[in-house]
């Protein structure tokens, strides 16, 4: 690591949040994962498992939900560039372990010149709100959490994953 300060490049040297210009980078292939959960109630464990929630199928609808919100980013994130993404898997997992929860990764692929993993994490957060949405009849105390990157590839900074 180098001796210079490091300083936020979303924020110009008087303050002012700007693009970062990435049209010197290379354009390599990338990926990101990132994760969360939806802690929710042993009833909602119960129905997503068996005959499911009233409003319908609340993991295949949170799934799409994902999908479409990793495609949305940068218009729903101000600094994000608009990148080509070639692929988007959300999975979500009904478990009970550590709790019951539903838990949710999503990985998303580019070949570009800046990465995905705000990508990732705008899937997961998404579908992480529509489990809510779709739980909260049964449940009004779900809670989202631990939403974090958990892998990135690709780009001149390498691959990184959470230790």
């Amino acid at each position: 690591m180098s001796d210079s300060p490091r300083r936020l490049t979303h924020v110009d040297e008087s303050g002012a949040a700007r693009m970062v210009d990435v049209s010197g980078k290379d354009v390599t292939a990338r990926t990101a994962t990132a994760s969360g959960r939806v802690l929710v109630s042993e009833t909602v464990v119960g129905l997503l498992r068996g005959e499911g929630v009233p409003k319908g199928d609340a993991l295949g609808v949170a799934r799409v939900a994902g999908i479409m919100a990793a495609k949305q980013t940068p218009t729903l994130i101000p600094l994000c560039h608009p990148l080509s993404i070639s692929g988007v898997s959300v999975d979500l997992e009904v478990t009970d372990d550590p709790e019951p929860s539903v838990a949710i990764r999503a990985t998303v692929k580019t070949t570009d010149r800046t990465g995905v993993e705000m990508e990732a994490l705008t899937a997961v957060s998404v579908a992480a709100l529509t489990v809510v949405d779709m739980v909260k009849a049964v449940d009004k105390a779900a809670v989202v959490t631990d939403i974090r990157v958990e892998t990135k590839t690709g780009g001149k900074s390498g691959d990184w994953s959470r230790p």
